[in-house]
């Protein structure tokens, strides 16, 4: 029976992309399920999250620490930069006005860390994933000084949590999750882990479709009632992830075309449930629907954006001949 589900698991995770990809749509096919698993979301982050720190690839990191200058930039453009140039928008263009579950929205939406998942859709579309990776790691480690500092900015009393509990629970999730997945690094031992890889990828992709399930609730139903409404705000989230990916794009121009496509589609594709798992799973219900229609761009851009990325890097590596 344990060989049986082991195989299992080993095949989930070998197939994993679409599985991936099919999870949303699961999760809102389910709708009952999903009111019985929404309590249980904080639950499935803090998994993702050891699960995604017992993959991480040492030597990878330290491959693009030797060279962080870009590094830190894109570090530092996604978790300040494009928050703060949001904050300047809501001001500038009064979207305040909408209450503060909209501006909870683009909160989550712009000053959470990339989902750790990201570097494998970064391998998924045919590119090196290291950056990505260490990105994704850095941006998790200063996320609890990052996310309270925007969060004072764009809501002020309005936020959920004070300040500071912002910053004690996400330091607790970030901290348990780390140290956990360390112990089982520690009790597994490398090689173990290395012939597990596609096991603990098949547990992964069910976690991943867990979360679908409980981040769903009300989706279904709020499709049946206000499809226009569901429809409008499904496609605003479409639209706010790809012009962090298109800003992204611009502003890392100077970098090789495969490295820039890594860091926007890193910054495209942000752990909003990271931080609803820290703000307790209580979100209005406006915030809830955008957080939940939010995970269809994370699963579906790697799909739709494929081609455009073979054109775009195809390019690039034209222009590079041997020797330069």
């Amino acid at each position: 029976m344990i060989r049986l589900l082991g195989a299992g698991l080993a095949f989930i995770g070998r197939h994993g992309t679409a599985a991936l990809a099919a999870s949303i749509f699961i999760g809102m096919a389910l709708p009952v399920l999903s009111a019985h698993l929404r309590p249980y979301l904080a639950l499935a982050v803090f998994s993702l999250l050891t699960l995604a720190f017992l993959r991480v690839d040492k030597s990878a990191i330290k491959i693009r620490l030797k060279r962080p200058a870009l590094l830190i930039a894109a570090l530092v453009w996604m978790m300040l930069g494009a928050p703060l140039l949001t904050y300047l928008l809501i001001r500038l263009s009064g979207v305040a006005a909408l209450g503060t579950d909209v501006v909870l929205a683009l909160y989550i939406a712009t000053a959470a860390p990339p989902v750790m998942a990201a570097p494998a859709f970064i391998y998924l579309l045919g590119l090196d994933g290291t950056l990505s990776l260490a990105l994704s790691v850095a941006a998790l480690i200063v996320t609890p000084l990052t996310a309270p500092f925007i969060g004072s900015l764009m809501l002020g009393p309005a936020l959920p949590l004070s300040v500071t509990g912002l910053a004690t629970q996400l330091s607790i999730l970030l901290a348990g999750a780390f140290l956990l997945a360390m112990l089982l690094r520690k009790i597994a031992g490398k090689e173990r882990l290395k012939r597990s890889a596609n096991h603990i990828g098949g547990l992964n992709v069910l976690l991943l479709l867990f979360f679908a399930i409980a981040a769903m609730d009300g989706v279904a139903a709020s499709f049946a009632d206000r499809p226009l409404h569901t429809l409008m705000i499904t496609a605003l989230t479409f639209c706010l992830a790809l012009v962090q990916i298109g800003l992204s794009l611009l502003l890392f121009a100077p970098a090789t075309r495969e490295d820039a496509y890594a860091i926007a589609h890193t910054c495209g594709t942000r752990n909003m449930g990271l931080m609803v798992a820290a703000f307790g799973g209580t979100l209005p219900e406006f915030t809830w629907l955008w957080f939940a229609v939010g995970q269809f761009p994370i699963y579906l851009l790697p799909m739709f954006l494929k081609p455009f990325v073979r054109v775009f890097c195809r390019q690039n590596a034209k222009t590079v001949t041997p020797g330069n």
